[in-house]
């Protein structure tokens, strides 16, 4: 009985161990696989069932042994018959090791299942890429023959998509931190340690001709054709002018205006004044509803703004110097609360001292960004500064500056020294 039951018990843990390692291996591998492993473990287990079969309740035989007369010195003994309960010894094979699962069958198995459905797939695709490589190169034998080649109109192509990917990449290198933005003006980026904290009101400061508007257009056409939001206030120019005027730097900015991301809007700067005054009443009390700085278009949350500019708007305030501060404080509230980043032009010297209208708004502000306008001899010479952002480090030097056919571009390691004459 012992042997009969060590032999059940070894069965069982062998089979044990083969669910095991089957259902480990299993885990790792497709379903397709699976369904193949599954048939062979099966087959392996009947195998394993014909090797070791089951000893039901057999009863061990019984034998007689009848022991011979013995003679001892002239006696004769003579013993009874005894019955003894002996077990009879199956020779198992249980001594040898079983069979373990065969892998590599299995896995073979498993490929020429695959190839055949690769095969299927993959040749189809293989026909279709040589009949368009074909197809590709009659086109270009045709063109060549007739050499009808728009040349221009392929160079135009080509200028246009580097300058999308030249934007794209000075983007993307604040797409890890969800916090910062870029302004997408070549070389400009590089001025920061990870770039204009998000929300931020800026102030871009400069003299008549520095490049201030041009700026703030190529950063907000930047952001519209990555699917941002943007807002330009025009407190001076028109906005059919100030599309033209972006057009010639081969920005495609129609398309935009069509699909409602990007709003251009011009407003008198005595608009301003009313809601200031009704603002003023709602301070006193005389008036019940709430009036914003800025009335921006119905519907329309931007997530950029540029505002062109705060020297227009200080204009109208001509004697009224306390109500354009208060007028200022509440504007720079409204964009805290809308949670865009706005760029806030202001007219200066050409090497400004102060680099706002009253000097309160650069106090106000986030960050300023001065853009000079040198005069060396009888030459001109542009130069951009970081003066002031806070939340975020940045290079504090004054570094060269260049306006293009393609707008402008930015020398972080160019410095300028010395040599600024004011005006």
């Amino acid at each position: 009985m012992g042997l009969l039951h060590k032999a059940e018990k070894r069965r069982a843990k062998l089979l044990e161990k083969l669910t095991k390692d089957g259902k480990k291996y299993i885990e790792h591998i497709s379903l397709q696989k699976k369904k193949t492993i599954k048939e062979h473990i099966k087959k392996q287990r009947k195998e394993i069932l014909k090797i070791v079969p089951l000893q039901e309740n057999k009863k061990p035989e019984k034998r007689k042994l009848v022991k011979k007369n013995i003679i001892k010195k002239g006696k004769t003994k003579k013993k009874s018959t005894v019955n003894k309960n002996s077990i009879v010894e199956e020779k198992l094979s249980l001594k040898e090791k079983p069979p373990k699962i065969n892998f590599a069958s299995i896995k073979e198995a498993i490929k020429k299942k695959l190839s055949g459905k690769r095969k299927q797939v993959i040749e189809p695709q293989l026909e279709l890429q040589k009949e368009a490589q074909e197809a590709q190169e009659g086109k270009v034998d045709e063109l060549n023959k007739s050499n009808k080649l728009d040349l221009k109109a392929i160079k135009s192509e080509i200028q246009s998509s580097l300058k999308l990917a030249g934007r794209t990449n000075q983007l993307s290198k604040t797409k890890k931190d969800i916090n910062r933005i870029a302004t997408g003006v070549p070389g400009f980026d590089d001025l920061f340690e990870k770039g204009i904290p998000k929300g931020n009101s800026i102030i871009v400061a400069g003299g008549a001709g520095s490049g201030k508007t041009i700026f703030c257009l190529q950063t907000l056409f930047n952001h519209v054709s990555q699917g941002k939001k943007c807002f330009y206030m025009s407190f001076e120019e028109s906005e059919e002018r100030l599309v033209k005027h972006m057009e010639e730097f081969g920005w495609d900015v129609r398309k935009y205006l069509k699909k409602g991301t990007l709003k251009i809007k011009r407003i008198s700067p005595f608009e301003i004044t009313r809601n200031v005054d009704a603002m003023l009443a709602k301070e006193k009390g005389e008036l019940l509803i709430k009036v914003d700085p800025v009335i921006l278009p119905k519907g329309f949350k931007p997530d950029f703004i540029a505002l062109d500019s705060l020297t227009a708007i200080a204009s109208a305030f001509t004697g009224k110097e306390d109500s354009y501060r208060i007028y200022i404080e509440q504007l720079f509230r409204f964009f805290e609360r809308l949670e865009a980043t706005a760029f806030l032009i202001t007219e200066t010297k050409q090497i400004p001292e102060i680099f706002s209208t009253t000097g309160v708004e650069e106090f106000l502000a986030d960050g300023v960004i001065v853009i000079y306008n040198i005069k060396r001899g009888d030459v001109r010479e542009s130069a951009i500064e970081v003066l002031k952002m806070r939340g975020e480090k940045h290079q504090k030097k004054i570094v060269a500056m260049q306006i293009s056919d393609n707008g402008i571009t930015v020398y972080p390691d160019q410095e300028i020294f010395g040599g600024l004459d004011n005006d």
